[in-house]
């Protein structure tokens, strides 16, 4: 009944889609009035919004899968399997995040106290994921974020120049930035 690319799109907006909801929900309960029901629609609707805000950002923040490998998250641990390389990171051990580009392709740097370095494609499956673990992390602005991504000239997911290039993106709070 629904055709397979708008079925995709309302998929892939249903958190806005969400807190649209909860915002109507708290508009509708400020419009019934009362002392009761006016500052609960007030706590849904900005609930709402801030669900929207949230949800936009993720939403900027994925990419088309067009990289090899899968990129895990699990109770505070970041892991991309790729064909040929991978590994793990555990967040509390990360120092340093950056957005580089290798060769025409975006990746994630993420860097461990120890010096150690995993690299994941920004368009690798599953790298959606990666939004609320670095979130999670201590200092982080989710805008920033989220721009980092914006801010490289890039077209369809891929960026435009074969040139290297890299972005700071995040550092631990108390750490020094290391190239």
């Amino acid at each position: 009944m629904i055709r397979p690319a708008a079925l995709a799109t309302l998929v892939r907006l249903r958190e806005v889609g969400y807190g649209l909801a909860a915002i109507g929900a708290g508009v509708w309960l400020m419009a019934l009035g009362g002392y009761l029901l006016t500052p609960v629609g007030v706590a849904i609707g900005a609930l709402g919004i801030g669900w929207v805000v949230l949800a936009s950002r993720r939403l900027r923040f994925r990419q088309a899968v067009d990289a090899p490998g899968v990129v895990e998250v699990d109770e505070g641990q970041v892991g991309y399997l790729g064909p040929t390389v991978g590994g793990y990171v555990a967040l509390p051990d990360l120092v340093e995040l950056r957005l580089i580009t290798l060769r025409g392709r975006r990746l994630w740097r993420l860097k461990q106290s120890d010096g150690q370095t995993l690299l994941i494609p920004v368009d690798a499956a599953g790298a959606d994921r990666l939004f609320d673990a670095f979130a999670s992390l201590p200092g982080m602005d989710s805008a920033a974020l989220v721009a980092a991504l914006d801010s490289v000239a890039a077209k369809g997911g891929r960026a435009l120049s074969v040139a290297s290039e890299t972005r700071l993106v995040w550092t631990r709070p108390g750490q020094r930035a290391l190239r």
